[in-house]
């Protein structure tokens, strides 16, 4: 027996969402029977969001991972890149790069 698509769990997940919701609606149940067709009711509409979210999945193609991708240093935030970051933990190296993002050379203008 072959695994259905997503797309076909996603429309039985939603119909069989659909049942207990109408059941709730006509019956005004409220006992222990109401409780439990309302989380089965919930619990279908999510297997129907995460199914259509599969579908979707599959339909788009992966997006192309930027971070692996290196560009020009130009391009790159102020020439500065995650280690140097980690690296720079003191006020000082901190002031010094913010001061060098405005331009100022370590002139604060006060």
């Amino acid at each position: 027996m072959s695994r259905p698509d997503a797309r076909t769990v996603a429309v039985l997940a939603a119909l069989g969402a659909l049942a207990p919701l109408v059941m709730l609606v006509l019956w005004r149940r409220q006992d222990l029977f109401g409780v439990v067709l309302a989380l089965l009711c919930v619990l279908l509409t999510m297997v129907a969001g995460v199914a259509a979210s599969a579908a979707r999945q599959v339909d788009d193609p992966e997006p192309v991972d930027r971070s692996t991708t290196a560009g020009p240093a130009d391009l790159m935030p102020y020439g500065i890149d995650a280690d140097t970051l980690d690296a720079l933990d003191s006020r000082d190296a901190l002031r010094a790069v913010r001061d060098r993002r405005r331009g100022s050379n370590g002139f604060s203008g006060r």
